[in-house]
């Protein structure tokens, strides 16, 4: 992961697995994340990435049930911004596979959840343990003067 960082600020977020939740997690972090000098392009970035966690956790984690807790934590450090998105839900037994393009538990999704995050951030990092929940850990480094 990232090298030596020092946070610089700090949010977190706990929402019930509901569907229009998504929205409200997308447009906290890209706000946060806006506190710093970050093109339109890198904010979308994050945006779609931050969708497709919180998505994965609504329908893959809790199964669409609502009475599931979502929690979205942003810091802004040194280097960059890092979001972490964890659940408490039925978990990702193959890690590997789940993160393969075109694979779902969901025969109704297009399974590109994953793929989106890879290609949009600069780290991401999974881990998920049956019936305990799944954490998804992603950076965005900032270009330029944005972290200072």
């Amino acid at each position: 992961m990232a090298g030596e960082m020092q946070v610089k600020n700090s949010m977190a977020l706990e929402f019930l697995s509901l569907p229009e939740n998504v929205g409200l997690a997308r447009v906290a972090v890209a706000t946060f994340a806006a506190q710093v000098d970050m093109t339109l392009n890198e904010l979308e970035e994050i945006k779609v990435a931050v969708s497709e966690a919180v998505s994965n956790a609504i329908i893959h984690g809790y199964r669409g049930e609502p009475s599931g807790i979502v929690r979205v934590a942003a810091e802004r450090t040194t280097t960059g911004l890092v979001i972490i998105v964890e659940d408490k839900g039925c978990g990702i037994p193959d890690i590997a596979l789940a993160m393969q393009p075109a694979y779902s538990s969901d025969p109704e999704r297009m399974g590109l959840g994953f793929s989106f995050m890879q290609s949009f951030m600069d780290e991401l990092e999974v881990t998920s343990e049956v019936n305990r929940g799944t954490r998804v850990r992603m950076f965005k480094a900032f270009k330029g003067e944005a972290g200072k």
